[in-house]
């Protein structure tokens, strides 16, 4: 793991990242003159090829959170995580997968069941086969993709292709957007 560039600012994301390609973005939520949430949304809407997201902050608040996997965060992790845990979620979301911090995750479940579903996440979610909402429920449900194809006896391959056809269909860009989805719509409740 190597650290390609360092900005003092959300201003200057954009061409730290066209000038090291990294691939993964380490972002403050609070920073100078453009914040890491506009940053976030800002990068991932205008590369070609964006970077993966992990956010950071000092803050515990919900906001942050909900608004930065709307924006395509991958990862959320509170400043006081250990080094250890920092390097495992750049790892995390390097591999395509999602992480937020475990302190926050209860809470966002619990936030997210509660919400009615939105009119138009229904919507979307009705242009899914039922196979494909099935993977989805598992994905939501915390679910590796081999998980899901001992559960529903396919393929690992063919998990793998529901997935990408629901992140399109959807227009999701990963796993930790499908979760947010599928607490959205109603199809996956907290276990209490």
């Amino acid at each position: 793991m190597t650290v390609v560039g360092k900005a003092a600012d959300g201003a200057e994301v954009p061409a730290v990242v066209a000038d090291t390609a990294p691939d993964v973005v380490l972002m403050d939520v609070r920073m100078p003159h453009v914040d890491g949430l506009t940053a976030t949304e800002n990068l991932l809407r205008s590369a070609d090829s964006p970077p993966r997201v992990v956010m950071l902050t000092a803050f515990d608040l919900d906001e942050y959170v909900y608004q930065a996997l709307r924006v395509g965060a991958s990862g959320f992790l509170l400043k006081h995580a250990p080094p250890g845990e920092l390097v495992r979620a750049v790892r995390v979301v390097a591999a395509g997968n999602a992480l937020i911090a475990p302190e926050i995750l209860r809470r966002l479940v619990e936030d997210f069941a509660r919400a009615r579903p939105a009119p138009a996440a229904r919507d979307r979610a009705d242009a899914l086969t039922p196979r494909e909402t099935d993977v989805l429920v598992l994905v939501a449900r915390g679910l590796s993709n081999a998980e899901i194809a001992g559960e529903l006896v396919l393929a690992e391959q063919t998990v793998k292709t529901h997935v990408t056809r629901i992140f399109t269909k959807l227009g999701l860009r990963d796993r930790a957007q499908a979760v947010v989805h599928a607490y959205e719509t109603g199809l996956v409740r907290p276990a209490h």
